[in-house]
């Protein structure tokens, strides 16, 4: 067992306002399942690449073990060739036999090593680089969002895989995989760094009763404060109300005063002010306990959305249903029976593949979407597909390869409120200084909030979300499952996470 030591380590990007990290400093163990949670942007993967030497950065990261990362890089050129051929690049003296073996327990051939890497599924090309880099000895692993576009049943398969094993960093948003495969958790808060012990829902559970403390704690404060505030108000006006008294009085009122008086006045104004002078001391200190009590507390901001109503309560009828691709020998589906009424969450589940995103298409298609006519989309050969008139939809694709430019070119081209979908991507804890930035620089995680925020600005009577919450941090999940919960907009989503699905869905339709 060998540690992993970060010592005042301060880093930030070249022409960024703020840094990433400053003067962080914590240990790690290379024998833990350690998952790695934080906000989108908060620096994740930024991490992950100092570790590998990528960057260069003020402080000390001191460590005798040797780092691999997935996923493995993949060119365009290099997609023709086959597994077996790039894993020597990806991890240099990689020997066949221990991959091989790595491939059982991730229900993979061992022939898939031979064919054109470019011919696998998604599914098939993340368990082939997770068993090239199990495949070694005594190195830490860099694990980056393995399950991303993946289906249940490949989900499923890498969770049971990465729970048999240890010696890694695991990042990732789906909080059920963390629970099953993690027994520390390295937490990336809003102004500190945490590690601890036990899994996801263990550290949530700890979270949310710190939270709920500092909460009590603050107002505590708070409270302390405005009385000492009061107090000490009260006592200065007293203080400057009897000063006022030494010079000037009336024989009259006062027919006993002497000379002796007025020293006896400044001494008594003197107590006063000392007293002032406490309570000021005493707020100073209250203000100083109460200071970061909440500088990492998370309370997501509700988000709001604005369905419309249909004049009609079945929005969508599938009847036995075939669809095909003009090319294809055999039908996508046959048989297909699917009904979509105003209220429902129907979640479309199935291995990657079985035609998902086809029945997506035809919809977008039926419905009078101008961006669905440009692409290749299935033909109904037999029975019903019909989609009500006028039917208006807000569509969240799974690709974000689109987003480039300016977001105020974007708001502009997709006739969005600039003001706006800035203050909902604020919401969904985008930093100001984001802003400015162009979109291709933004991470993957703040690619999607730019869509899903878009979609929220949107009134639909239909949401169609396909694979939403890939990348999206595990608080903006939350944040979002309220908001449906809130609102009960009518949606078609396709989405692999376990309990997103489990809260949300009033019905799963499995190809």
């Amino acid at each position: 067992m060998a540690q992993i030591n970060v010592t005042d380590l301060t880093f930030g990007y070249e022409g960024s306002f703020d840094n990433v990290f400053e003067h962080v400093s914590f240990s790690i163990d290379t024998n833990w399942k350690l998952g790695f949670i934080g906000r989108n942007g908060k620096g994740k993967t930024t991490f992950l690449n100092l570790l590998l030497g990528k960057y260069e950065y003020r402080g000390s990261i001191s460590t005798s073990t040797v780092f691999d990362y997935f996923p493995y890089p993949v060119s365009g050129e290099e997609l023709v060739e086959t597994a077996a051929d790039l894993m020597e690049d990806w991890k240099p003296g990689v020997e066949n036999w221990r991959v091989i073996c790595e491939l059982a327990p991730l229900a993979l051939d061992a022939e898939l090593l031979y064919r054109p890497f470019g011919t696998l599924s998604f599914g098939e090309r993340t368990k082939v680089m997770l068993a090239v880099l199990f495949s070694g000895e005594n190195d830490f692993l860099l694990i980056d969002e393995p399950t991303n576009h993946l289906d249940m049943e490949s989900r499923e398969i890498i969770k049971t895989y990465l729970a048999s094993k240890k010696g890694f960093i695991l990042v990732s948003h789906d909080r059920d995989l963390l629970d099953a495969c993690i027994d520390h958790v390295l937490v990336l808060n809003r102004e500190t760094i945490e590690v601890q012990s036990g899994n996801f829902s263990g550290w949530w559970e700890n979270k949310e009763r710190a939270d709920s403390f500092a909460r009590m704690e603050n107002e505590k404060h708070r409270k302390e404060i405005g009385k000492l505030k009061a107090a000490a108000e009260r006592s200065a006006s007293w203080a400057d109300k009897n000063e006022g008294t030494k010079i000037g009085y009336d024989p009259s009122k006062e027919p006993d005063r002497n000379i002796s008086t007025r020293s006896y006045i400044g001494a008594k104004t003197k107590k006063m002010q000392a007293r002032v002078k406490a309570y000021e001391t005493r707020i100073d200190r209250e203000i100083a306990e109460k200071e970061g009590l909440l500088c990492d507390l998370e309370e997501p901001v509700d988000l709001k959305i604005a369905p419309l109503k249909h004049y009609k309560k079945q929005l969508v009828r599938v009847a036995d249903c075939s669809l095909c691709y003009r090319d294809g020998k055999k039908p996508l589906f046959s048989g297909l029976d699917l009904t979509i009424e105003q209220g429902n969450r129907v979640f479309l589940s199935g291995k990657n593949g079985c035609g998902k995103s086809s029945i997506i298409k035809v919809l977008l298609q039926k419905a009078g979407w101008e961006e669905a006519a440009a692409e290749n989309i299935p033909e109904v050969v037999e029975g019903t597909f019909e989609v009500v008139s006028n039917l208006v939809i807000s569509y969240v694709s799974q690709d974000t390869s689109h987003l480039r430019g300016k977001l105020k070119d974007y708001a502009a081209a997709n006739h969005l409120d600039y003001s706006l979908l800035l203050s909902l991507l604020r919401q969904l804890d985008f930093e100001r200084t984001q802003f400015e930035k162009p979109m291709e620089d933004f991470s993957e995680g703040q690619k999607k909030k730019v869509l899903i925020a878009a979609s929220l600005m949107t009134p639909a009577h239909l949401y169609i979300w396909d694979e939403p919450l890939n990348y999206i941090d595990v608080f903006s999940r939350m944040q979002i499952e309220k908001l449906i919960e809130k609102y009960e907009p009518t949606m078609l989503l396709v989405e692999h996470d376990v309990r997103f699905r489990e809260r949300l869905a009033t019905t799963v339709f499995f190809g």
